[in-house]
């Protein structure tokens, strides 16, 4: 599924806020970015493509141009496009397939959960610390089983991950709520700590309520942690998962005003 383009999404971002002034939300509660940004989104990620066009013969491109092409086709939520330069990379060079751990966000979201779960699986044969990985591996399983086998399968860590991380993974075992999950994070730390903490725990209490299939609950979360400005300038993996929480509150909102078949 191809990004929106900016015309619809202007028609789109006004039916959803004109739908939350009837409401009463608060400002917070609008989606988060303006026309304008996402206009220059789509400018950017276009002229990514443009000037990383696949090489004659196409063997001839490097993995660094598919790892960048894949970035940009996951960023205008082209999923299945991005897949197929993500395993580019791993063709080219097959010491990348261990870590690749967008591949494993590309296929969570081009509908192909069995073979997310075999790439996060992978991962964690590559580093067996980071919950995060984690974190996808049963987001995937979720949705390509159940809750119970999901959960069953649950990977159990026995060292120490960074913060928020630990803690979001107690959602997932249900020894703590989300509200639990956000009001633990102190309100003491250094500003983009505590904005680093938030972001993550409101994305995955997100991404959690959406194999719940519960999007109206995830929107709430997801309009949180897309507003904060420390992932869009944090770095590459912060960024990255800021684009994962944008591109699905966008299926959230193409999904919501699709008209009723009656």
């Amino acid at each position: 599924m191809q990004l929106i383009n900016t015309a619809i999404f202007s028609l789109m971002l006004f039916m959803f806020n004109a739908a939350a002034d009837e409401n009463g939300s608060l400002p917070d509660e609008r989606f988060p970015l303006s026309e304008q940004e996402i206009a220059n989104l789509i400018k950017q990620q276009e002229a990514v493509l443009a000037a990383t066009p696949v090489a004659e013969p196409p063997e001839m491109t490097s993995p660094q141009v598919h790892s960048r092409r894949g970035d940009a086709l996951f960023f205008l939520g082209r999923f299945k496009e991005s897949v197929a330069e993500y395993q580019a990379m791993v063709l080219l060079d097959p010491a990348l397939d261990e870590s690749h751990w967008r591949l494993g966000i590309a296929l969570f979201f081009a509908d192909m959960p069995d073979k997310a779960v075999a790439q996060f699986e992978k991962y964690h044969s590559f580093d067996n610390v980071d919950r995060e990985n984690g974190i996808w591996r049963y987001l995937s399983q979720y949705k390509a089983t159940n809750a119970a086998t999901a959960k069953k399968e649950l990977i159990r860590y026995n060292k120490d991950d960074r913060e928020p991380f630990p803690a979001v993974y107690k959602l997932f075992d249900e020894s703590l709520s989300p509200k639990q999950a956000i009001d633990n994070i102190p309100d003491s730390l250094p500003h983009d700590e505590h904005e680093k903490r938030l972001f993550y725990t409101e994305l995955y209490i997100g991404m959690h309520l959406i194999v719940k299939n519960k999007p109206n609950d995830s929107q709430r979360f997801l309009r949180r942690a897309v507003s904060r400005k420390w992932p869009r300038t944090a770095g590459f993996g912060p960024n990255y998962m800021w684009h994962v929480g944008r591109i699905q509150l966008n299926l959230l909102l193409q999904n919501q005003l699709k008209p009723t078949v009656k």
